[in-house]
């Protein structure tokens, strides 16, 4: 049994996260990124090319890693049930 096997671990992958990685900060920083670059420079296709970065960190922080996070703390828990019977 691994070290980290026997610890307690919390189901929630934003409970383990300081505030500045919420998934309200997160949003919020993406929104504010897309505003300030379609007010500076002004340009559609720089603005366009933010909004695409930003959807793909939101894609990452905000489905990926929650998603991935689940399925580890789930096979954790089951290896845990299987050692445990």
């Amino acid at each position: 049994m691994s070290s980290d096997q026997g610890k307690a671990t919390t189901a929630n992958f934003w409970d383990e996260k300081p505030w500045w990685c919420q998934p309200w900060s997160i949003l919020l920083t993406g929104v504010a990124c897309v505003a300030v670059s379609w007010w500076w420079p002004n340009l559609l296709w720089f603005t366009v090319l933010i909004a695409i970065g930003v959807i793909g960190w939101w894609g990452l922080f905000l489905v990926l890693a929650p998603g991935i996070y689940r399925q580890q703390i789930q096979q954790q828990l089951s290896e845990q049930d299987q050692i445990s019977s």
